[in-house]
């Protein structure tokens, strides 16, 4: 791990040691997210309020964002997303944390149009060039993306948090839900699993330098593709696969849509390495949080190989998107992964008449 990047500043926890931002937080990216089963008890009783007509998507299938119709030819994307450092480098964590925000307004279909900061430091502990340099990784990310950070808001914490809230524009007829997918459809994931893994090793100072390059480079790639995916007849259902790992998003569609998903393991791709590190115990414990929640739904074909479960549930920090579309569109579908840089992009599975399940084959 020598050289992986921690903080070039003194360590007021332990003056003798490397600072390590990742030491400051119980938690990293994604598997911070509160596990599915406990979130579904928090909000079973959150509903009721207020639902204008205009408001297109809100919490009702746990969508990626919320949509608001402005007019005919426009509706206004919000959403937000922060968490603690999944890496120690703060501009890296900048980086990650940005681009995972922006992803819910791809995943949604939509072009961002602006964002907001939001940074909880630890300020009497960490020095101020490095929170300056988690800031500036965020900008970076949202200047590729073409939108400014138009604001915010600071506070001081006790442990470190930065994400952004994000706006976009989107035509109200290429809205994609995560609740529309069509038996017959296939499944198409853009980004290959293991950031999870990566991260569990990171934090045990046993991830080599090729790790944390695939870490950084697979968590900092934007989900432009969304953009035209979303203008595409055949592309009927989108998101994005984060904290609650491939086997939770893929259950979010089956339930949306009332059918059952199916998954052919041999097909999903996987970071290099990911898999020989589950078997040798790098798994987060968001990853078995994150099956206790929803394992019940799901049937794992015999013969599965042992890592499958903890890669299936593996908390993705900025992981791909998710696509459900027609049998005939899926070359194209892959054709525009492709365009824009995503080489691992492949079909993974199918939509199929049944219950709201989810089935993994070997």
């Amino acid at each position: 791990m020598t050289d992986i990047p921690t903080v070039s500043a003194p360590n007021p926890l332990n003056p003798l040691a490397p600072l390590r931002l990742t030491s400051f937080s119980h938690g990293g990216g994604c598997g911070c997210k509160i596990a599915p089963g406990v979130l579904s008890e928090i909000l079973k009783n959150s509903g009721g309020g207020l639902i204008p007509p205009e408001l297109m998507v809100g919490i009702e299938t746990a969508d990626d964002a919320a949509v608001y119709r402005l007019n005919d030819r426009q509706a206004l994307i919000a959403t937000t997303d922060f968490f603690m450092p999944i890496v120690d480098d703060p501009y890296e964590f900048g980086r990650i944390a940005a681009t995972n925000a922006i992803s819910d307004v791809y995943a949604m279909g939509g072009k961002p149009i602006m964002a907001l900061a939001l940074v909880a430091m630890p300020v009497n502990q960490l020095p101020v060039e490095v929170i300056g340099d988690i800031v500036r990784g965020g900008q970076d990310v949202c200047r590729a993306a073409g939108i400014p950070i138009a604001g915010g808001h600071t506070i001081d914490s006790v442990e470190p948090i930065y994400g952004l809230v994000v706006m976009g524009l989107v035509d109200p007829a290429h809205v994609k839900r995560n609740a529309e997918a069509r038996a017959g459809d296939v499944l198409v994931l853009g980004k290959p699993l293991g950031v999870g893994v990566l991260s569990a090793a990171l934090k045990k100072e046993k991830l080599s330098v090729a790790g944390y390059r695939q870490l950084i480079e697979n968590t900092t790639r934007l989900n432009t593709p969304g953009i035209a995916l979303a203008t595409m007849p055949g592309v009927h259902a989108l998101t994005d696969v984060t904290g609650f790992g491939l086997a939770g998003h893929a259950l979010e569609l089956a339930r949306g849509a009332g059918l059952t998903a199916t998954i052919d393991w041999p097909r999903v791709p996987l970071l290099d390495g990911v898999a020989a590190m589950v078997a040798d115990g790098f798994v987060t414990g968001a990853s078995g949080r994150n099956w206790a929640g929803y394992g019940e739904d799901i049937e794992l074909a015999d013969g599965l190989h042992a890592t499958a479960q903890a890669l299936l549930s593996d908390p993705q920090t900025s992981g791909g998107l998710l696509v459900s579309c027609a049998a005939e569109s899926a070359d194209a579908v892959l054709q525009v992964f492709r365009g824009e840089g995503f080489a691992q992009a492949a079909v993974i599975g199918r939509m199929e008449q049944g219950p709201a399940r989810l089935r993994v084959s070997a």
